[in-house]
């Protein structure tokens, strides 16, 4: 039997990243990912057979959405290196804003996975997407490093990859650090005492 017209599976897939993401894949229940979506189970199983195949589907589709975001950031030549890195810093922060008006921490179904190292023995796919996210974010802030060497506004001794590094883990840690409450203010000036090595 064919799906409904009315299944929207982006929606779905949008709706199940937005759960996954603050609250990981182990303590996502199935009632929490129908309510969300707006679906039945039946509809649910039907178009992805199981929580584990949706979680899949919902990474893949949350790094896409967030690799686009990134990417758009980060070809921006109107601003300085420096500049698209703060940008980068104040999304997060903003969107953190934004959830903690709704009662909670916006998270990131990335960190969740990554903290969750079974995951990645359970299904390789996740494993292979995590690694070519990982692989794709360096690459993106170390070419914004490098410009940012060659307008002044990151130092020119700054080691690009250390840099993208240190870069990913500030933002990884903006997420982590929301989830325990704290105020964006604060978030903020993590932020820029994260880059702080790095500025001119």
């Amino acid at each position: 039997m064919g799906r409904p017209r009315s299944f929207d599976e982006t929606a779905v897939l949008d709706a199940a990243a937005a759960e996954f993401r603050v609250h990981g894949f182990a303590d996502t229940s199935t009632e929490q990912l129908c309510e969300a979506a707006g679906v039945r189970r039946s509809s649910l199983y039907n178009a992805f057979t199981s929580k584990d195949e949706l979680f899949v589907r919902a990474l893949e589709r949350y790094v896409t959405v967030f690799r686009e975001r990134r990417a758009q950031v980060l070809a921006d030549d109107q601003l300085s290196g420096a500049e698209r890195l703060r940008v980068l810093m104040e999304d997060v922060i903003e969107e953190e804003r934004a959830a903690r008006e709704q009662g909670h921490a916006a998270g990131c179904m990335v960190v969740q996975s990554m903290m969750a190292p079974d995951l990645r023995e359970r299904d390789e796919r996740v494993a292979r997407i995590l690694d070519r996210d990982l692989r794709e974010l360096l690459d993106g802030f170390e070419g914004v490093i490098r410009a940012g060497r060659l307008d002044g506004s990151i130092r020119a001794d700054a080691d690009a990859h250390e840099g993208a590094l240190l870069v990913a883990t500030v933002i990884s840690g903006l997420r982590v650090t929301a989830q325990a409450g704290i105020e964006c203010e604060l978030l903020r000036q993590i932020a820029l005492n994260g880059l702080r090595s790095l500025l001119s």
